[in-house]
């Protein structure tokens, strides 16, 4: 029986199992690359149509305000663009906020009450609008609320710690020099005094009047009907429609309808414009930092709520 004379000749991953391992490995990741190209590509595409869609098409324009408000370059020059955009026929401004800085609300109202100067705003205030999101909302031509929407809380606060009791226990002192007796003040480590107080008491005092006299402008109501409204308290719907605070009860839905009779083509498509809906790339890079943070033991729960300097308008966090 005739043998080849030809030597076998072994592969080098068949004696190595870590080399046979590395090229599945690396086809794998060959793989993972084309998918993530094409995806790239096709959100890429998806995207461009979208906005090339929205420069051709009339439309709703829909802002959402929710969370602590904040003042917001990036929403302010939402704003300024919706105002100029002629496919922009009205704008919606969808609310669910227990309000948060004075700056904030201040900034969205007259954000609005430019904007409304050039086309139909209307707010719809979901499950929550008080304090400096209804500052936000009386910048709107209409206003809409559920029967059990929170509505109100129309005030101004300004918030202080005195932690010179606790600081005093374990021997901790601060010591400053100032350039008058109200530079740096109040100062958490000692008690609020009267020259203090009666300097933040003014403040309080200025702000909180600029905000019944325009909440008594835009809604027609007099001025001392506002000042019963306006000890802080919250309303549900049913009584904020009662005594004037919101115009009608509904959702997005009636709003739309409401538009229609301003002449909006109620089949207008309404598109969302503020804040932008999240982007492949961005989706990528947040769940890869994620997982990042994982790998390295650094993900601990995130803080609730955020931190809110200086004079609020707030109901809750």
């Amino acid at each position: 029986m005739n043998e080849d004379p030809t030597p076998s000749v072994s592969r080098p991953d068949n004696k190595y199992p870590l080399l046979r391992a590395l090229r599945r490995s690396r086809g794998r990741w060959r793989m993972f690359g084309f998918v993530a190209l094409a995806l790239a590509v096709l959100a890429l595409g998806a995207r461009l149509n979208s906005e090339f869609s929205r420069s051709n098409t009339d439309y709703i324009a829909l802002v959402s305000i929710e969370g602590v408000i904040v003042t917001d370059a990036r929403r302010m020059a939402v704003l300024e663009d919706l105002k100029e955009d002629e496919n922009v026929k009205a704008v919606i401004v969808r609310i669910n906020s227990p309000g948060g800085t004075t700056a904030g609300g201040e900034e969205i109202y007259e954000a609005l009450s430019t904007l409304r100067a050039n086309k139909p705003v209307v707010a719809v205030i979901n499950e929550l609008g008080a304090s400096a999101a209804y500052m936000a909302a009386v910048g709107t031509d209409r206003i809409f609320a559920r029967r059990l929407s929170i509505v109100g809380s129309i005030g101004v606060l300004f918030n202080h710690m005195d932690a010179s009791g606790l600081l005093n226990t374990i021997g901790i002192d601060f010591d400053k020099v100032v350039s008058g007796p109200l530079k740096a003040e109040p100062d958490a480590d000692e008690p609020m005094s009267e020259e203090v107080r009666a300097s933040l008491q003014n403040l309080v005092d200025d702000s909180y009047n600029w905000f019944v006299d325009i909440v008594a402008d835009r809604r027609g109501l007099s001025r001392r009907a506002v000042l019963t409204l306006a000890d802080g308290r919250i309303v549900n719907g049913r009584v904020a429609h009662n005594v004037g605070l919101v115009d009608e009860f509904g959702g997005q839905a009636e709003a739309i309808n409401w538009l229609e009779t301003l002449d909006v083509d109620e089949n207008l498509p309404v598109w969302q414009v503020y804040p932008l809906p999240e982007s492949f790339e961005q989706r990528f890079i947040r769940v890869l930092g994620e997982q990042t943070k994982t790998m390295l033991g650094l993900d601990a729960a995130p803080i609730q709520g955020k931190a809110l300097n200086g004079l609020v308008s707030l109901w809750q966090l």
